[in-house]
């Protein structure tokens, strides 16, 4: 039971990954711009950007883990004696 559970919070396609990514950078978005609301000027454009540029990263961390992820499957198939 909890291992059904337990899949569902464990990303395994580059399609579920790229929503995720969505998901953030829509809610970050949303986020940037009221940041522009309440900190007129400079500040709020630079809390704007700064929501952008995590989401930037978190999104590349995202993929890259699911290509190390892939590599090290991969890796493991050819030789298991590895381990």
């Amino acid at each position: 039971m909890f291992g059904k559970m337990k899949r569902l919070f464990v990303i395994k396609t580059r399609l579920e990954a790229f929503l995720i990514i969505f998901a953030l950078a829509l809610g970050a978005m949303t986020r940037g711009a009221h940041y522009t609301v309440e900190y007129p000027g400079w500040g709020g454009y630079l809390l704007f950007t700064a929501t952008a540029g995590a989401v930037f990263l978190g999104g590349a961390k995202i993929l890259d883990a699911l290509r190390y992820e892939r590599e090290a499957k991969a890796a493991a198939e050819r030789d298991p004696a590895a381990d």
